[in-house]
């Protein structure tokens, strides 16, 4: 290692300091600095291969680097890493040893080195330590990775296939909303994209909402017009956002909200211990967000406790005289299962209804032996994975193929009188 380009620019750092502008200042710091990077990197490197760190009874490289220098290991790490290009480039050790060029800038050189070859990069070296001088490290990864697409297109298409095998989106419930989280091939992430930039634009110049704020509710729009419109109906039900509440929570729940939007300064009575209401696929939800609900829902009324229901099942039955559920029976099957699959532990919302005798084989469309199954469950018992046995008045048992019992939920206490929104 020459240390002369490196002891110049602190030379010129030192004159700048005791005579010149902020600026010049400045620029003659970070010159000093970079090459005292550069130097660095190649004595930390020297250190890692004779091990001399052990001297000072550090164990580790990066033990000694986090005792002795005061640095993380990340940052020693990335500056060895770096002496790669120094070794490999000699126009690029040049321009990092005189501060000329960044230790970010060097990091982009030994991913070309990794990803391009070495050939490659001794061929246009001195093209990219013309961009590097000129530009930040960014512009110089951009000019790197187009060679490495020259070079390698096959990995470009590597990439879309690596993508399509980890492909995946999540939607989990959280006590304030839900967390969505995932990674989308290329073709699949480009079209959410475009989505989104289109429906989160701005109206006008007057639109003072924030990204975020504009996303959210564009995203929100885009799915209100799919399932007002744009989704088959099942047997007349559309998908639909389900919401389970009991009379009294409604009463108390818009007695309390009047009184809150009403006397804002007076704190409110608590609200009255009834059962909350319950937001299919989500969980309990406070009264404040029921009456949301309340404005913007068509309400079915359903009676649900064992005397009533019974009545309620023999007014809804129409026994072997038709096969498909009408449309109240369907909507009574959603509610007496809170809007979520039937099958023990499945927590799917969008629902079929299925004849737990069948219909071909003498099963009546009645209420108690209807039951609402997601379309996988469905498919799984129908492929003769999944077994249904009983009614909905003693309740169903579920089995797998080997006849083992799959696993009860708790059920609910059974309520006066509820309605789903």
């Amino acid at each position: 290692m020459d240390p002369r380009p490196t002891i110049d620019a602190m030379r010129t750092a030192a004159q700048t300091l005791r005579s010149g502008d902020v600026r010049g200042q400045l620029r003659a710091v970070q010159t000093a600095q970079d090459a005292l990077d550069a130097v660095k990197a190649v004595l930390l490197a020297d250190l890692q291969t004779s091990r001399d760190f052990e001297l000072d009874g550090a164990s580790t490289l990066s033990t000694w680097v986090r005792h002795q220098l005061r640095m993380n290991a990340g940052q020693a790490t990335a500056l060895v890493k770096n002496v790669a290009a120094l070794r490999d480039l000699p126009l690029v050790a040049d321009a990092a040893m005189s501060g000329q060029i960044s230790a970010a800038h060097v990091r982009v050189f030994v991913y070309g080195l990794a990803h391009v070859g070495l050939a490659p990069m001794r061929h246009f070296e001195d093209v990219f330590v013309q961009v590097a001088l000129d530009n930040e490290p960014g512009e110089l990864f951009e000019a790197v990775k187009h060679l490495k697409d020259k070079v390698h297109p096959h990995d470009l298409d590597d990439a879309w296939e690596r993508g399509m095998d980890k492909e995946d989106i999540t939607v989990n419930a959280v006590p304030d909303g839900f967390h969505v989280a995932g990674f989308l091939n290329t073709i699949t992430g480009l079209k959410l994209k475009k989505v989104l930039d289109s429906v989160s634009a701005p109206h006008d110049k007057d639109d003072t909402r924030t990204g975020p704020q504009r996303r959210v509710q564009g995203l929100d729009d885009l799915l209100s017009s799919v399932l007002d419109d744009g989704l088959p109906s099942d047997k007349g039900v559309r998908p639909h956002l389900s919401v389970f509440v009991d009379a009294d929570t409604i009463t108390a729940a818009a007695k309390h909200v009047k009184n809150t939007t009403e006397r804002p300064h007076f704190t409110p009575e608590p609200m009255p211990t009834t059962e909350p209401a319950t937001l299919a696929g989500h969980g309990t939800i406070g009264p404040n967000l029921l009456m949301y609900f309340l404005c913007v829902s068509d309400l079915t009324a359903f009676l649900m406790d064992e005397g009533d229901g019974h009545r309620q099942a023999q007014v809804l039955n129409v026994g072997t005289t038709r096969h498909d559920p009408s449309l109240r029976q369907r909507r009574a099957v959603i509610a007496r299962q809170h809007g979520v699959c039937a099958t023990p532990g499945c927590q799917h919302t969008h629902l079929e209804v299925h004849h737990t005798i069948w219909w071909s084989l003498g099963g009546p469309t009645d209420l108690d032996l209807l039951v609402g199954l997601c379309t996988r469950c469905h498919h799984l018992l129908h492929r003769d994975l999944l077994h249904i046995a009983g009614n909905a008045v003693n309740g169903f048992t579920f089995t797998n193929r080997d006849g083992r019992p799959l696993r009860r939920r708790r059920r609910r206490r059974p309520t006066t009188h509820r309605q789903a929104a």
